[in-house]
């Protein structure tokens, strides 16, 4: 990831310096805990896909820098509010804003840079990137919703999984892509297989996450084992279990996900490995990243494609 980086510093760091800068408010709670989070760290993946995507596509301009940021402002935004959605004590290795700040701050510091995001979105002056990224955060709220409801659900489905990382994940990705080709003013086709890329990435991104969740190291992960079970949530892994684990297996997951609990953590973290969930898991994101490389094909092949290639294999050969 470092290597990558590499290739786009100079714009990295411009893109940082916007993000701190951009924080500023004369209500101090807000830079606060804008700043809490945002300093967390965390890998910038998806502003580093609006550099690479609008270098890859020779834009000469500097505004990637502000659309970058806007893209890392919805993100951010979409964390604060997730971690008090699901009631969520750790995040990347230190307590959730919400943990350290109660709910109500950091929903409304969420809001901030929803807000804020939007402002450096009308600075861009690009109706067809607004179209984009406002279609794409309402898109994401009603993915939380839907979350929401499958929450403690044990027959939630395969599809109906999906549905939701596509939403709540992928969604973003494809946008920020997307975003910098029609901030580079590419064709139709450049700008739908920047987005394809983008949308494929992301879901290969969140379903190694998700098989990561039993087989990863938690502190390396920065986040506590067995939090999904807690907030109900059937991720693919043990979804996959439900359906073809032994029944021991299968009812023991139907409780965990049915009660919210991870009492059983270790029983449960041993039937999801046995049933062979998690090598299906990684087979389904193997299989999206291998269709996000194809979808560059239409790119010019230059060291930011070969980058952005190489995206999609570290999105899947990962430990956190």
């Amino acid at each position: 990831m470092q290597q990558i980086r590499e290739i786009v510093d100079k714009e990295f760091q411009a893109v940082n310096q916007l993000i701190i800068d951009q924080l500023e408010s004369d209500v101090l709670l807000v830079e606060n805990i804008g700043h809490y989070i945002v300093e967390a760290g965390g890998k910038r993946l998806r502003p580093l896909l609006v550099l690479l995507s609008a270098a890859c596509c020779q834009y000469q301009g500097k505004d990637q820098i502000k659309l970058a940021a806007v893209i890392e402002f919805i993100h951010t935004a979409t964390l604060l509010h997730d971690d008090v959605v699901d009631i969520s004590s750790l995040r990347r290795g230190r307590p959730t804003a919400n943990a350290t700040w109660g709910n109500a701050p950091s929903v409304l510091v969420g809001d901030f840079l929803y807000s804020r995001a939007f402002q450096l979105l009308v600075a861009l002056g690009d109706m067809d990137i607004m179209g984009n990224l406002s279609d794409t955060t309402n898109v994401i709220a009603a993915g939380e919703v839907l979350q929401l409801t499958k929450a403690g659900d044990a027959t939630t489905s395969e599809a109906d999984y999906l549905d939701i990382i596509q939403r709540k994940t992928a969604i973003l990705f494809a946008s920020a892509c997307k975003a910098a080709g029609q901030l580079a003013k590419q064709d139709t086709a450049i700008c739908l297989a920047l987005e394809e890329y983008g949308q494929k990435l992301g879901l290969a991104f969140q379903l190694v996450d998700d098989a990561l969740d039993y087989e990863g190291n938690p502190e390396a992960m920065g986040k506590n084992v067995g939090d999904d079970l807690t907030e109900g949530k059937p991720t693919l892994p043990l979804i996959y279990t439900l359906i073809h684990g032994n029944r021991e297996q299968q009812q023991l997951v139907e409780h965990a996900i049915s009660e919210k609990t991870a009492e059983n953590i270790d029983r449960i973290i041993a039937a999801v490995s046995d049933s062979g969930a998690l090598e299906y898991t990684h087979r389904l994101a193997e299989q999206y990243s291998s269709e996000a490389k194809s979808a560059l094909a239409l790119l010019p092949d230059n060291q930011y494609r070969k980058a952005m290639m190489e995206l999609a294999e570290l999105a899947i050969h990962r430990d956190h």
